[in-house]
């Protein structure tokens, strides 16, 4: 939307992420967001979650994964990446687990922009 000025879903899909990556880490994901998706820079999903929530376990770990994973996917720098909120909608309410074999505890961010 800065850069082109024009309002489409992608806009929408974006302020989702935006607004789920709020919620999880407890602050605004800003100049985050651009270190993340930079080469190189990594950082452990635990590390970001919000320090005041109890670290999560079993079902509720599971959801939290696929949530960050959609909320990542949602703010893709290339609005023809992110997916639609139909698609997010779905499959946040369809039980969805994400094939991940990894820890919860070693789980990266870089991995789970890639995992959709």
């Amino acid at each position: 939307l800065a850069s082109t000025m024009k309002v489409t879903e992608k806009c929408d899909v974006y302020s989702f992420g935006v607004v789920a990556l709020e919620v999880l880490f407890g602050k605004h994901p800003g100049d985050f967001l651009l270190h993340l998706q930079s080469e190189g820079h990594d950082l452990l999903l635990v590390e970001a979650l919000d320090k005041r929530l109890t670290l999560p376990t079993g079902v509720i770990a599971d959801d939290l994964v696929l949530t960050v994973a959609f909320a990542l996917a949602c703010t893709s720098i290339s609005p023809n990446s992110r997916p639609t909120m139909q698609f997010v909608s779905r499959e946040l309410t369809a039980n969805t687990v994400l094939p991940i074999d990894e820890n919860f505890h070693l789980l990266t961010l870089q991995k789970l922009m890639k995992v959709l």
